[in-house]
This record gives C-alpha cells, structure tokens and sequence, in this order.
C-alpha cells in the first residue's frame, strides 16, 4: 500500500516554564486528534521555549482546507491568549509569543502543497487574530528567507549579553513595523509581537554544547561555523547561553543531505579548541523525517483499531 502524502508543521512558542500555558497549547492540538497527530514536544527551560511537531495526511487534491490548518490556528490562538512577550525571558530569540510556525513536505508531498497551506494559515493568524504574520521560504512570492527577515527586525539582538527578554524594540512601541507583514496590521501589540511562517524543505535543529561562560567566544565560533560567515554551506549558527555556565552552538541545517551533524560537530570541536574551550556531544531538538513518518503511521494506527 503507498504511504498518503503527508505534511509536517512545526511551531515554536515562546514559553517553555508554565505547565499551564503549554497544557492549553497542546489541548487545542489534541482536540484535532487523530486527523493531525502531535509526534513530538522539545521543551527547553534555559531558552524559555517549546518546539511542536505535528503531522497530518493531505488531501486529494490538495486543498488548503485541513485539519493541520485548523489544528495550527488552535494552537496559535491558545498560545497567544496565555503567553505575554513583555514578560517573558530566555537565552533564545524570539519576535512573538508564538515565534516561529515552518511547514514541511513529508512521504512524496510536494513543497507547493505545503506552501499554499503555509500562506492560508498565514491569513487566518495576520486577520483572525490581528498579529503581523511575515512569510518567508516556498511561501513568500520571492522566497525570502527565514534568516533575512528575522534579521530586519532584530531578531539576534540580545537585550542583555546572554539574553533576550521583554518585547522587541520594534514591537514595544505598537509603532509600524520597518517591514511591512504580509499579512495582519502594520504594528504590532508589545504583548503578542510578531510571527514569521513559512514552508521549506527539510531542516535538522542540531545543538552543540560548549562548556563556557563566555557566550562572546561560542558566537564567534558559531559565526565562522556559518556559511554566512565562511563556514559550512548551507548551516546557520547562533552562539547561545544555555543553564548556568555553560553554552551551546545552536544550527540550522538546510540541507542535512549534504552537510550533517557530523561534519557541525566536527568543526565545532576544532573551532572551540583553538577558543580553549571543551566541547560536548551535539543533540537534535527533533527526531529525523523518516522517524516522524513512522511514529505518524504508527499512531494512525492505533487510531484505527
């Protein structure tokens, strides 16, 4: 029998510390259960944030009426009804309460298919809850990037050393934005912030830990890890604080392919070493493409019987 086409989403809320707040945000997911099943949470205490992986089948033909648009817009709503950015903090970045939202192709899906489903969900959350919704990748008209736009409004501006809390500069003041969204209204509201969504094909989150306290020395490793400055093609690097003392090069690996896991380590190890610094062994935040295909099956199942 051929495996349906399948699409993943994954989406980042800036909240890792209030079982309460999760708990409302994963209920509004559960509630599309088994249509869209959530594979994995990756929570994080020292960024302050939580990644979700959701999984559902697309229909024939594709339409951008689904459960995993439903189901998207449920936790987004939760999210940002019970999470205020001006009173959050963490060692990550973020631009809203719900920071991040990226459609994937999964099992023979095509990347149109996801992006038209990405600039519908976009809609939904820029009207129907009047947040500024930026798109970027397969579903942005010019296939902007994710990095391109998060730099435009400051997103790897730390309001401290180690950390960035509070509202952006460019959301504090519910004054127009310096990038006009694609959709939602031109301000943005110090509470809820900003939301970039965007559809692409596969990324690996790989993490590695570097025993420090001197985040200024694991950002200039992570800058020259980068291929934007020299480093590895097609992997982006932050140098971040993570718990007390210690640090970690977080990447982005948009073509997993071609550049892994191993070769990050590798040249993190060597890069770290010339700094005087021990490096320990990287992590993933989320299991591999192929795995999630499985535990979706797998749950589907069990739903069936």
């Amino acid at each position: 029998m051929l495996r349906p086409m399948l699409a993943c989403c994954k989406l980042y809320v800036s909240e890792g510390r209030s079982s309460a707040v999760l708990r409302a945000v994963e209920q509004a997911a559960r509630r599309h259960h088994p249509a869209v099943a959530l594979v994995n949470t990756f929570a994080d205490d020292a960024y302050n944030r939580v990644g979700y992986t959701l999984v559902s089948r697309l229909p024939h033909p594709v339409a951008p009426a689904t459960p995993l648009r439903r189901a998207v817009f449920g936790m987004v709503e939760a999210a940002l009804g019970a999470i205020d950015l001006g009173a959050h903090a963490g060692a990550h970045p973020r631009l809203g309460a719900v920071d991040h939202v990226c459609f994937h192709p999964l099992a023979g899906a095509a990347l149109r298919d996801v992006a038209a489903l990405a600039a519908a969900v976009a809609a939904d959350i820029g009207d129907g809850l009047q947040v500024p919704t930026y798109l970027y990748g397969a579903a942005h008209r010019e296939g902007r990037t994710l990095a391109a736009i998060r730099r435009q409004l400051g997103y790897f501006r730390p309001q401290s050393n180690a950390e960035w809390h509070g509202p952006l500069p460019v959301t504090a003041e519910a004054t127009t934005l310096p990038v006009a969204p694609d959709a939602g209204p031109d301000a943005a509201s110090a509470s809820k912030g900003v939301l970039v969504l965007g559809a692409t094909a596969w990324v690996d989150n790989y993490n590695v830990p570097v025993r420090t306290a001197d985040v200024e020395a694991v950002r200039r490793v992570a800058r020259r890890v980068s291929e934007r400055g020299g480093g590895l093609r097609s992997v982006q690097a932050m140098g971040l604080a993570h718990g007390d003392g210690g640090a970690e090069v977080a990447c982005n690996l948009l073509d997993p392919g071609s550049v892994g896991a191993e070769e990050v380590q590798g040249m993190v190890e060597r890069l770290a070493g010339e700094e005087g610094l021990a490096v320990g062994e990287g992590y993933f935040t989320d299991f591999s493409q192929e795995k999630i295909v499985e535990l979706y099956m797998e749950k589907s199942a069990q739903a069936e019987a």
